[in-house]
């Protein structure tokens, strides 16, 4: 009978240390720099001195009220999900949009904009370069123009990507208003857009880009 207590003090040391080793180990989550179609970015295009535009995501599509109204305090908006696009460097199609004439006028160049000219977006820590190689003119009233900006593979809806692009979009409000064409939609958008579209070139580390 007087042997019996020592028995249970082998068995109390090794169960403490694994319970907080699991707790640590589920404590940390994959990194928020993982997600970028979620992150603010900054957009420079130095060929027209746009220098750091703001750009805000949001979940939703090109020109939608939120979107317009995120234009409307003079920064661009990036919709992503199922109708928008991806975040800078992912594979398929990083939309930006901004306004030209109105809330300060961001992309008032912006058809000037060639092809071969530089695109830098600065998010999560790294900086992208794209390389304009299109520009396309998108309509609001035609539902396949939209989709064709929109795609995941700009101008090719229902194509699968393989590389990550741009499409950085403004009005053709001077365009349109010199061809006798007056259209606006609900949120005082003309019919045309003008899309400069490029494809990632180069990714590095914000503090290699300096």
């Amino acid at each position: 009978m007087p042997s019996a207590p020592p028995s249970p003090s082998p068995s109390a040391p090794t169960v403490t240390p694994l319970e907080p080793a699991v707790e640590r180990a589920s404590a940390t989550p994959a990194p928020e720099a993982s997600r970028p179609r979620t992150e603010t970015a900054l957009l420079s295009i130095p060929s027209i001195g746009l220098k750091e535009l703001k750009v805000v995501p949001y979940e939703g599509t090109t020109d939608d009220w939120p979107g317009t109204r995120i234009q409307n305090r003079g920064v661009g908006a990036s919709p992503y999900g199922e109708n928008g696009g991806v975040g800078p460097g992912e594979v398929g199609n990083y939309l930006v949009t901004a306004h030209r004439l109105s809330a300060g006028g961001p992309l008032r160049d912006l058809p000037s904009l060639d092809e071969g000219a530089s695109v830098f977006v600065r998010a999560g820590g790294k900086v992208y370069e794209y390389e304009i190689t299109e520009t396309r003119t998108t309509s609001f009233r035609s539902e396949r123009s939209l989709a064709e900006q929109r795609a995941a593979v700009p101008g090719r809806p229902g194509e699968r990507p393989t590389q990550a692009m741009i499409t950085i979009s403004t009005c053709a409000t001077p365009e349109d208003n010199a061809a006798g064409n007056f259209w606006r939609d609900d949120r005082g958008n003309p019919e045309h857009r003008i899309d400069k579209v490029g494809v990632l070139r180069e990714a590095v580390p914000e503090q290699a880009a300096g």
